[in-house]
Parts: C-alpha cells; structure tokens; sequence
C-alpha cells in the first residue's frame, strides 16, 4: 500500500486545554480514552497510512446548483468574499491569497484526464465516465462555469470546526458537507468579517477536496484562510487549517510552519498538534514525530492523536503497540466517523503483517460503521485480492475508483487486471496508469506537490527516467522511509541499481516492516551481486506479507527461484 497521512482522522474540534492524559506516552501499557470522542471535525492532511494516501470517504451523487450570491447587507461585498464563498468562482477570480496556478493550467489538465478517461472500452467506461466528471467539475471551477462542483449526499462523517458568531458546529454537525458548506457561504454573506467563519470555510473546502478527489478546492481553500487572517492576524483557526492545507498538497515543511505558528497562540489546538505529527514524520525526522506525538497525547488525547501516535510506532518497528494504541482507541470510540477511521487503520495494520483474516475483520466493522468509507472499501479490496478473491478485489476496487479517482487505488486496480490476464485486462490496465498520469496533473494545477505517486507508478507502469526525476525532486524535499524507497525502486528500474542500493537500506533502517520496500531491496541486492542478502530480503517480504502486490510478489518469488536454481 503507498504511504499514509491521517487525511481521514476524525478530530474533535475542542481546544479548549488540557485533557487528561491516557498513559500512551508512559511505560505503561496504553490506556483507552476516558470518555468517547466528541462529533469530529475534518482534518485535511494526506494520509500517510499505507493503503489510505489521499484517500476519499465520500458518499457520492449527482451534481447540484447553488443559488445565487445576493449581495452583503449593504448590498455590497467585497471580490475577495465573493471568491472565497463560491464554490463555482473562477479561480482566477481575486481574492487576498495568491492562486496556485491559473486557469489555462487546470484546463490543460482536464483535458488529459478527459482524453485518458475515454480511452476505456465496454462497461468499464461507466468507471471512466465517473473519473471524467470530476475532472468535469475541476474544469468548471477553473472556467467559472458557473456550476456548483461538489456533489450532493457526499460525506464526511464529522464536523467542521464551530465558525465564529452567529454560525455554530451544528452546520455540518450532520455529517452533510456540502449542506454545511452551503450554510457557511450563506452566513458569510451576511456576515463578511467572521473571522472563524472563514476559516471553517476553508477546512470545509479542503475536506471537500479529499472526499470528492477535487484538487481545485484547494485554491479557494488558500483564499478563505488568507481571508480570515487578514480580519484577524494570527488568529489560530485559519493557522493550523494553513497546516492542514499544506499537508493536503504535500507541502510538509508548510505545514510545520504553520502547526508550529497555530500552537504558539494555542498550545492544546489538536488540529495543529496533529498537523505537526503528520508533517515530521513525511519529512522523515521520526525521533521528532515521536515527541511531537507524546506532546499531542499529554495535551489532547482522543482518535486524532492516538492513531498518529500508533503510526509513529509502526514506523519504528513497534508493531505490538501500534495495535495496542489502536484497539484501545476503537474501544473508546463511538462516532461511526471514529469507529470506521480506528478499525480502517486496525485493518491497514493487520495488512500489513500478512493477517488477512483479522484485515477482513476490521474493514469489516469500518464498513459497518459507515458502509461508503472509501479507505476500508480499498483496504478490503486489498484483503480480498491477498486472500485470492482476486474478483471480488476488482469489483470492489472499481466501486472506489468511481468515486475517488486516485493513484493508490488506480495502481492496485491495473494491476489486479495484469494478474488477471482476461481478454481486454491490458487494455483496462493501462487505462488505470493512464488516468494516475492525468490525476497527477490535475492535482499539480491544485497546487499539489504528486511527485512520490508519480514516481511510485511511473517506476512500475509508465517512464523510469520521469520516476527517476520525480523521485529525486521528492527525495530533495523530504527525506522519509517512503522517499527513499521512491527513490531507490525508481533508480533501479533506470537502470542504476548501484546508486540505489544505500537508499534501499536506508528505507528499511527505522525497523518499519514493508513487503514492498523488502521486495524491493531484495531486487536491488539481487542486481547488486548480493544474492544471500537478496534471498533474505525476498524471503522476509514474502514471508509478512505474500499478498502485498500481485506484481510484485510474483517478481519476488521468479526471483527467488532464480537465486536458489543458481545456488
């Protein structure tokens, strides 16, 4: 699975003080939280947890219209309001943060998703049609088409964080983002200079962005969070949702910077400690993300902080208590939001160590919590596809793709298509590489750094110099486990296995158990003349996880059969 970010972690918008702490950080074993989460509020970060990367939970249907702006009540309002509030704005449109990209860019790359997605022939053009109208609704945002791009019924499963003034949590605290994006642009029509009004508006766009798979909320996003800092400098709402909006475009060290301005104006904010988590560990200072997460536990404990600080234990090789933290949390929780998000994670965890059966399990009580949850859809898909359902793995995974169009599951899906080897598979398989390509522009004109998916899809399925250079520019950003394993798979496949084998080691240094960063090192070892070392690393993928790829545990396992026959 590609790396994870807690992009679907509930929070609990409370940051009022200190909490009580719940002993993850002591000697102890962990202990569950005291009282159940509170209605959780979207948190836009990417998700680093394999198998849930830029992952959407959206319940998804047809397109709505929104009403007509009327004007401020003194029949004016300003172009920045009038920017910020609409969701069909033009991105062009001014406002008082900068655009990430103007709008002959985002249309450029609609038209490569659009081309990519009607490529695909006979029913598989039902999923490809469903890709093309997101791409369809970032193509009207750009133009100012005049259409509202999100989609009715779409889901979050938790609250926005409470605006300032007259509107209160309770307008998304139906689990309705649209109908609460809707009721915020409202209220800021009347009300222009609501501070946090502004800022919840910005963390509702970018949720909108993760759940619909939309990268052009993002701009607007940037808009309405430089809109409430220019009513109230430093306020600490619009700071840590900057935080949560740089992790949503992979800007990881903005992200620190923001999470570390929100919490200097409060130090028990769990939006920002979360954030800073988040963006330690994607730029690979793990000793750091270990702290921040201890600090995050003493000050907030709840399901935000707790599968933060389980991942941090993953990420080390701590496997025990990383299930220890999560089972205690699950037991805590009793929001579907949070009951789906801890027993999606419990699933990823179980995976990940080859546990098919316990994954069937947990994804299964996420499903049941909220049956639409996209993670625990693809974690199943997954499950499946390891257990040797290899048909129900595809048609789960074609549900997800309709909905959330992303590399991670697009990938999986192309290549349980080449497992599979059916008349048509490789044509269907190479639509799905095709549409990662074409997303990954899309969210480029979002702003969105997609340099570690482009990379990990164009090593296997596309150019190895155009992952090559992704990889690099990504391995210049930040330096994690997972960027130097981008880095070395993508070396290799250019035909450098050299170069790559101390960035191979390097991915496996922190104790993090990955089939396929062993797969992975093994090849590069096998290239290398180090065939003992090959034969261990293939051996030890195969053997925690021999579903992890039905690509590359096939690879792993000709290759080792070529190891022992030369033995």
């Amino acid at each position: 699975m590609p790396p994870r970010t807690n992009d679907h972690a509930p929070e609990s918008g409370r940051d009022t003080g200190p909490a009580e702490p719940t002993g993850l950080s002591g000697p102890s074993a962990p202990s569950a939280p005291a009282k159940p989460a509170e209605p959780a509020t979207p948190q836009g970060t990417t998700d680093t947890r394999p198998g849930t990367g830029d992952r959407a939970d959206a319940r998804t249907g047809t397109g709505t219209r929104t009403e007509p702006e009327p004007g401020a009540g003194t029949g004016t309002r300003s172009e920045a309001a009038e920017a910020a509030a609409r969701p069909e704005s033009g991105t062009e449109a001014a406002g008082p943060g900068p655009e990430a990209s103007p709008s002959g860019v985002r249309m450029a790359a609609l038209r490569r998703f659009s081309a990519a997605a009607c490529r695909s022939r006979g029913t598989h053009l039902t999923v490809c049609a469903a890709l093309l109208a997101v791409a369809m609704t970032a193509g009207a945002v750009a133009v100012g088409g005049g259409r509202d791009g999100t989609q009715a019924g779409a889901r979050t499963g938790a609250d926005a964080a409470p605006a300032a003034g007259a509107l209160t949590a309770g307008a998304l605290a139906g689990g309705d983002l649209d109908a609460g994006v809707r009721a915020l642009q409202s209220h800021l029509r009347s009300q222009p200079r609501d501070v946090g009004g502004w800022a919840s508006l910005g963390l509702a766009y970018v949720e909108q962005a993760r759940t619909n798979g939309d990268p052009s909320r993002y701009p607007q996003a940037e808009r309405a969070f430089d809109r409430s800092l220019a009513l109230g400098s430093g306020n600490e709402q619009a700071l840590a949702g900057r935080a949560a909006l740089a992790a949503a475009r992979h800007d990881f060290s903005g992200a620190l910077k923001y999470a570390d301005r929100a919490l200097q104006q409060n130090p028990y904010s769990e939006r920002a400690l979360s954030s800073r988590i988040d963006a330690l560990v994607e730029l690979g200072r793990y000793d750091e993300a270990a702290e921040a997460a201890d600090t995050a536990d003493s000050r907030r404990p709840g399901v935000p902080v707790f599968t933060r600080y389980a991942y941090v234990r993953e990420l080390r090789g701590d496997v025990r208590t990383a299930r220890e933290v999560l089972e205690r949390a699950l037991d805590g929780a009793s929001a579907p939001a949070d009951v789906a998000y801890v027993a999606t994670a419990l699933g990823q965890l179980a995976w990940n160590q080859g546990d098919y059966e316990t994954a069937l399990t947990h994804f299964a009580r996420a499903l049941a919590a909220d049956e639409d949850y996209l993670p625990a859809l693809e974690g199943r898909a997954r499950a499946q596809a390891a257990s040797g359902d290899r048909a129900g793995a595809i048609g789960t995974l074609e549900q997800v793709v309709v909905r959330s169009p992303l590399p991670g599951p697009l990938v999986a899906l192309g290549e349980l298509y080449e497992a599979r080897g059916a008349d048509g598979d490789r044509t269907k398989a190479a639509d799905q590489y095709a549409l990662v390509d074409a997303h990954a522009a899309l969210a480029r004109a979002g702003g969105v750094n997609s340099d570690l998916d482009t990379a990990l899809a164009a090593a296997d399925h596309g150019d190895p110099e155009a992952a090559l250079r992704a990889a690099r520019a990504e391995w210049d950003r930040r330096r994690s486990v997972h960027t130097a394993d981008a880095l070395a798979w993508a070396l290799h496949r250019s035909g450098r296995s050299e170069e790559a084998f101390p960035h191979a080691r390097r991915a496996t240094a922190t104790g993090y158990r990955n089939a396929a960063f062993l797969h992975h090192r093994g090849m590069i070892e096998r290239a290398t003349g180090h065939d003992g070392d090959a034969r261990r690393s293939l051996t030890a993928a195969l053997e925690l996880n021999p579903g992890f790829s039905p690509l590359g545990a096939r690879e792993a396992r000709a290759a080792l059969d070529e190891l022992e026959a030369a033995r």
